[in-house]
């Protein structure tokens, strides 16, 4: 009995497992689609960049961690070792979160920081699954303000930062680990991009 319901349990995994190989592949061939603005961002990146000015980025929970790790491939490297090039992510100063969450609400933990960093000339990178998140919204009506240029990832519904963004990628799923899945790939598309647009000659 032990044994039938071990193999029957192997059996059922395996399924799940190629089906979410199935649905990942799925995405990304629909994600294709999507090539246009991907390479309007990479402009907007090397724009920005050749200006002399920075990339920012902001997001919640899965969404924060792919902030800080896109910010950390231009300032580090991705591919080629090179000079850094000017990022930084909202999501990565507890004390400035905490402090403008407590005093002000959550709403405006990335808006008020963009507020005393962000310059025009600058491209502000939003990441919401949803695209309905309210403290990225809110850092966009800033950015909107200060002439600094806006980037959504969303999935694909959009939601309203699709509607605000200047480039808007929404990425064909409505299952959160799926977006995420899409948006990192993406960023480091992008970031690839935007590293051999200046560096491609460099060993």
């Amino acid at each position: 009995m032990g044994i039938e319901n071990q193999i029957k349990n192997v059996s059922k995994i395996e399924n799940q497992i190629n089906q979410y190989f199935s649905n990942v592949a799925t995405n990304f061939a629909v994600l294709q689609t999507r090539t246009p603005v991907i390479i309007q961002i990479a402009q907007a990146w090397i724009d920005c960049l050749t200006k002399g000015n920075k990339v920012i980025f902001c997001g919640n929970g899965g969404s924060a961690a792919d902030s800080q790790h896109l910010a950390a491939e231009l300032m580090g490297r991705y591919k080629i070792d090179r000079k850094p090039m000017p990022a930084l992510s909202l999501t990565t100063d507890t004390s400035a979160l905490t402090a403008i969450g407590n005093d002000y609400g959550y709403e405006h933990v990335f808006s008020r920081p963009l507020k005393g960093i962000g310059n025009t000339g600058d491209v502000l990178v939003g990441i919401s699954t949803s695209g309905n998140s309210k403290n990225v919204i809110n850092a966009f009506d800033v950015a909107k303000g200060k002439g600094i240029i806006t980037v959504a990832f969303t999935g694909n519904k959009g939601g309203t930062m699709k509607q605000i963004a200047d480039y808007a990628l929404n990425v064909p799923s409505d299952e959160t680990n799926h977006i995420q899945e899409m948006h990192i790939a993406c960023g480091h598309l992008i970031c690839g991009l935007v590293e051999n647009h200046f560096f491609g000659n460099a060993k």
